[in-house]
């Protein structure tokens, strides 16, 4: 069980969400994260610090090309553990004698999977290239870690005995148990009172127990509520700016009367259930309204060349051939190709956008 409410205060560093930073928060350097109190150093992969009996426990996990043994899938991470520098390979990408549970990064992060702390997961640039950026650190938000084990690595040793490595499973928390950042539970109260008000019109229309049965539904409903409003993800926001607005699909540049700008983040791969697609930049397509609902149900698909495949005509709207395509936008290819077989194997969509 995550305790939110627990906070392990060394300078501004903490066990879990680092007020002011949200998910999608990019960094130039190790540094910076460092700076931003969301990793200890600039080397570690695992960050820890102690928890209120002394004991170390794990805050943050880097993932920047670890070792061969560890997998990402976004939502869900095999991660092996540490070593110091004397047990691994010149490169440091392999290991060369087996890890300890005693080693510290080791042991802290093992104490926090036993007291359900969840950790930071920062992304680096030589990490998978489906989320990475190219040359920028990236906090990608709160995971807890299922599962530990001694496991064996795909590699031997040098002797060709095998090399015993603390294997982690970790689990991404989904977006509405995120935590709220201080604007965000602004929103959450000022919603929370709109609610009230309707639970009080819902009791008065329907009786106690209608009002009850409708006044449950609300505590998810608001968490959604408030990452929409308050939360210009930050990916989004990013590939936004790289086209100034524009879609990359028609080329339409919406201004409002305000005279800002209007475009919106699309994700190729659906995000949630069951999809499972990043909030990341190389899932995200910069469009205007009406080409992010065409991207939505299918009635656009991209192929690989980016030519824009229009399978549902709508009688005078004009779609470019190829997508435009900013040259430090980088759209992984696997996205697409989930894409095209979602709608062209006749599936469809089931999961919000």
């Amino acid at each position: 069980m995550i305790k939110w409410g627990h906070y392990v205060l060394v300078g501004e560093r903490v066990i879990g969400h680092i007020e002011g930073i949200v998910p999608g928060a990019d960094f130039h350097r190790r540094v910076d994260v460092k700076r931003a109190n969301l990793h200890r150093d600039t080397m570690r992969g695992i960050s820890w610090l102690a928890d209120e009996d002394g004991s170390d426990v794990a805050d943050a996990i880097v993932l920047n090309g670890g070792y061969e043994d560890d997998e990402d899938d976004w939502t869900s991470i095999r991660y092996t553990g540490a070593s110091p520098d004397k047990d691994k390979s010149p490169d440091g990408k392999r290991l060369i004698r087996s890890q300890s549970w005693e080693y510290r990064d080791n042991a802290a992060l093992k104490r926090s999977f036993e007291r359900g702390y969840p950790v930071r997961i920062i992304r680096g640039p030589n990490g998978d290239r489906r989320y990475s950026l190219a040359d920028r650190y990236r906090y990608d938000g709160l995971y807890r870690i299922t599962d530990v084990r001694t496991a064996v690595s795909r590699s031997a040793a040098p002797d060709g005995s095998p090399i015993k490595i603390c294997q982690f499973d970790l689990e991404r928390l989904p977006s509405p148990e995120q935590e709220l950042t201080s604007a965000e539970r602004v929103a959450a109260q000022v919603l929370e009172r709109q609610e009230g008000f309707v639970r009080d019109e819902l009791k008065h229309a329907n009786g106690e127990q209608g009002a009850a049965l409708e006044g449950e539904k609300f505590p998810k409903i608001r968490a959604t509520r408030v990452q929409r409003i308050v939360r210009d993800a930050a990916a989004a926001r990013r590939i936004k700016d790289l086209y100034n607005d524009e879609c990359q699909a028609c080329g339409l540049r919406i201004v409002g009367s305000d005279a800002k700008p209007y475009s919106e983040g699309a994700h190729i791969k659906p995000l949630g259930k069951p999809h499972g697609g990043p909030d990341v930049e190389r899932n995200i397509l910069c469009l205007c309204p009406n080409c992010h609902v065409r991207l939505d149900i299918g009635a656009i698909v991209i192929a690989d060349d980016w030519s824009i495949v229009v399978r549902v005509a709508v009688p005078g709207e004009r779609i470019l051939p190829k997508l435009k395509m900013h040259r430090e936008h980088k759209v992984h290819p696997e996205y697409l190709q989930y894409h095209r077989d979602l709608w062209e194997k006749g599936t469809g969509a089931s999961a919000d956008q």
